[in-house]
This record gives structure tokens, sequence and C-alpha cells, in this order.
């Protein structure tokens, strides 16, 4: 019995350090790496093609997640619903990051990101049912039409590609709620095993574009730092913040994802925000603020409560 509890002090210990962070924490770091990801697949576009560079990030990050979680072996373990709400998060994390690029490769980012936020916007007014958090949609929004500077480029492909990214990336929200507050898996072992199905979903998307990447450790090199920077860090994030924030209040922070891009800009890239900017900075986190969670009731505090059988999943 000393044993066994000895064993199972360190998970258990680093679980209330996890718990002791605050969740809008993990969304900042998952903001800030956001960015840095496609940053560096900027950089990988030179040498591999589009769709190569997307399966490199998707693979390499369930390279990671294979090595630290060894997912595989809750399988067996796990009813057939949940089966099949991993597989179905797997299928939009394969297509959802390979339009996010072949968008990027034909729109501004800028565009981009305002697209990819509109279906967003209508998960959080779902449960904004108050004047404040009416009040807090609409600033945010406001805030996120400075920042972008939203408007059509004569590019349609790049648009269909851009709108099928912002309604995967609603369902990558809501399917990823769903994981978080599951009782038969972790949400970082849901994520594991997810990204793992994706490698496999997408590999015939971008196997043939990302081939000559192994020829050239440059772009394998830099394709690990862009799984690591937009597919483990910001999703790992994104669990760990999901799992104790309501939904609606997770999709109207990620209103912060054009300001985070605004200071990263910034620190990063020195290019100074015009004044039209810094007060959609401004608007974005006034609506943040303003956004007032509903009271957690006795299903909401059981479903952000950690799963008492986790430590016997990780083992």
């Amino acid at each position: 019995m000393t044993e066994t509890r000895s064993a199972d002090a360190g998970p258990g210990s680093a679980a209330r350090v996890v718990q002791r962070v605050p969740p809008h924490v993990y969304f900042v770091v998952s903001a800030v790496f956001h960015y840095l990801g496609p940053a560096l697949a900027v950089l990988l576009f030179a040498r591999i093609e589009v769709l190569g560079v997307a399966w490199l990030r998707i693979a390499t990050a369930a390279v990671v997640f294979a090595v630290w979680r060894r997912p595989w072996r809750l399988w067996q373990r796990l009813d057939q619903p949940t089966r099949w709400l991993l597989t179905g998060w797997a299928a939009v994390l394969a297509v959802m990051n390979s339009v996010f690029y072949l968008a990027i490769d034909r729109l501004p980012l800028g565009t981009v990101a305002a697209i990819e936020f509109l279906p967003v916007i209508v998960l959080a007014a779902v449960a904004a049912r108050t004047r404040r958090n009416i009040a807090a949609l609409i600033a945010a929004v406001a805030g996120v039409y400075q920042l972008t500077d939203v408007r059509l480029v004569a590019e349609p492909i790049g648009i269909t590609f851009a709108v099928a990214n912002a309604v995967l990336f609603a369902l990558y929200i809501v399917l990823g709620h769903r994981v978080a507050r599951s009782r038969q898996v972790s949400g970082i072992d849901g994520l594991a095993l997810s990204m793992l199905i994706a490698a496999v979903i997408a590999l015939p998307i971008g196997i043939g574009q990302a081939a000559p990447a192994f020829l050239d450790p440059v772009s394998l090199a830099a394709a690990a730092g862009v799984g690591i920077c937009s597919s483990v860090i910001p999703y790992v994030s994104d669990q760990l913040a999901m799992a104790r924030l309501p939904r609606a209040t997770y999709a109207l922070m990620v209103s912060l994802l054009p300001a985070t891009a605004t200071v990263v800009g910034v620190i990063v890239l020195t290019q100074i925000p015009t004044v039209t900017e810094i007060i959609g900075v401004v608007l974005v986190v006034a609506g943040v603020a303003l956004h007032q969670e509903r009271p957690a009731g006795p299903e909401s505090e059981r479903a952000a409560s950690p799963d008492p059988t986790s430590s016997r999943q990780h083992a």
C-alpha cells in the first residue's frame, strides 16, 4: 500500500499544480503559440508545398503525443460513442489544418483570422442571454473588425478555404470541449489519440508534398517546430482551459487572438500598431472583461471537476 501511494503522489501533485493555474493563463499560452506556429510555417512554404507543411505539422505533433502519452493503450477501454467522438475530432483536426494553410497561402492572415472568428461569435452568442454579455460580444466583434480590417480579396478559392476553416474551427471548439469534459478519457489523452488518427487521415492529402522534407534536415527541424508550436502547446493549453471554462466563455476569448497577433508583431517583428489597431485591442479586452459566466450549477461543477479515474488512465 505504501508503494502504491508513493507512486500516485507524483501525478496527483502535478494535477493539483495544473488545477491551481487559472484557466485563462492556459488560453493566453495557446493564443501566443497560435501565431508563432504560422510564422515558422511561412518559412517552410519556400521549401515545401502547402499541404506537405500541413501534414508535417500534424505528423510531428502526433509523434510528440505518441512518445509522451502512449495513447493507443486507452483505445480498448473506451466506449463506442467516445471512439466516434475522438475520430470525428481527428477528422476535423486533419482537414482544418490543411485548409487553414491553403487559405493563408492565398489570403492575408488577417482576413483568414477575421473569417475564422465569425462562426465562433455564434457559439458565444448562444449563451449571451444578458445585456452585459451582448454588450461584451458587440465590443469583441467591433475590436476584431478594427484589428483585422476585414476585406474581401479577389480570390474566391482562398475565401472558400477560409470559410471551410472557420466552420471547422467552430467544430474544433465544440468537439474539443466535449473531449475536455469526457469521463471516459482525459482531455490530453483524448487529444493525443485524435492527433494520431488525424495524421493517418491527412496522410493521403499531404504525404506526396511532404516527401522532399525527409531529405532536408532543415525542413524537418522547422516542421518539428511548427508541430510543437502550432499543435502541441496550443492544443494542450486549449484542453486545460476548456476543462474549466464554459464553451461560450472560451469562444468569446478566441477574440483575443487578433489582439495577441498585434502584441506578437510588436515584440517579434517590431510592427508598431496604428491608432485603429490599438482601439481594436482595447475593444477586444473590454469585451472579454465584460463577459459574465453563468453561475456554476451542480451539473457544471461535476463536469469541470477532475475525473477521479484519470490517474488509472495515466498509469
